[in-house]
């Protein structure tokens, strides 16, 4: 279909063959630039700071117990269980210019002014990096809590009675045995650095047009472009683009894991 103009009365083999025509709208678009260059570097700062954070809560739930243990898993499993549709509109509950929490309540607090949140795009990195995260971390620091109870007992005994402290063995003995999940679960997210949380992208910024500067990725661009034009082939030829760059930068990244550490790589 990626290569087809694609008609739906017609059907994919018999709609007329147009080669990389429905590629084109990508790259020759004075937006190429921007959807790119957003969705590489939110990807890179959501690998950096989702694994960061799953991590230390993983850590810090792995060292609680009874109800506060249960607390804490519920607290950060919440948003993985509600829709990017109502994530959005907690998120306008708080950045509401008239009734948000931040202008009415925490704004004042510190002596600054209302903002109008979704009329400026320099807030938006931050503010998307943090819905990521709170929406991300829970499911991934169950993951990285799973590898931590597997870890034998004994090992952290020893390291007790030959001194470690607290902190050394979490430095000594749980990251090291943490980095095959790290480099697993990293090398998966590296295969859809070109892909985006279409929910967080387009349902959290409201769709406002003022701050597609910060917040237009590739699919947010490509499903704009199907309802303005209704082109599904447009829409199929982006996919594909964003699988095989995907494909090829696991098979980059597992090959410099394989260089550094074999025992870590995929393959």
């Amino acid at each position: 279909m990626a290569f087809k103009q694609y008609n739906i009365q017609k059907g994919i083999f018999g709609s007329p063959f147009v080669g990389m025509k429905n590629f084109q709208f990508l790259f020759k678009t004075s937006d190429a630039w921007v959807i790119t260059r957003n969705t590489i570097l939110y990807n890179l700062a959501f690998i950096a700071v989702n694994t960061f954070m799953a991590i230390l809560v993983a850590i810090i739930i792995s060292e609680l117990t009874g109800k506060i243990k249960n607390f804490y898993q519920s607290a950060i499993l919440l948003p993985n269980l509600i829709s990017s549709v109502i994530i959005g509109y907690l998120v306008f509950g708080f950045l509401s210019v008239e009734n948000g929490f931040m202008n009415n309540t925490i704004l004042p607090l510190l002596g600054r002014t209302p903002v109008d949140w979704y009329s400026d795009p320099k807030y938006w990195p931050f503010v998307l990096i943090f819905v990521s995260a709170w929406k991300s971390v829970g499911y991934n620091c169950i993951i990285y809590l799973s590898t931590i109870m597997g870890i034998d007992k004994s090992i952290y005994e020893s390291a007790a009675i030959d001194g470690a402290s607290k902190w050394q063995q979490i430095r000594f003995v749980t990251l090291p045995l943490l980095k095959p999940t790290v480099i697993m679960l990293t090398l998966m997210a590296i295969g859809r650095i070109f892909y985006s949380d279409f929910g967080l992208f387009y349902q959290v910024p409201m769709n406002q047009g003022a701050l597609y500067s910060t917040t237009n990725t590739i699919d947010t661009y490509v499903y704009r472009s199907l309802i303005q034009i209704g082109n599904i082939s447009m829409s199929a030829a982006a996919g594909l683009y964003q699988s095989i760059i995907g494909f090829v930068l696991v098979l980059i990244a597992n090959l410099l894991v394989r260089r550094i550490d074999p025992d870590s790589a995929l393959v």
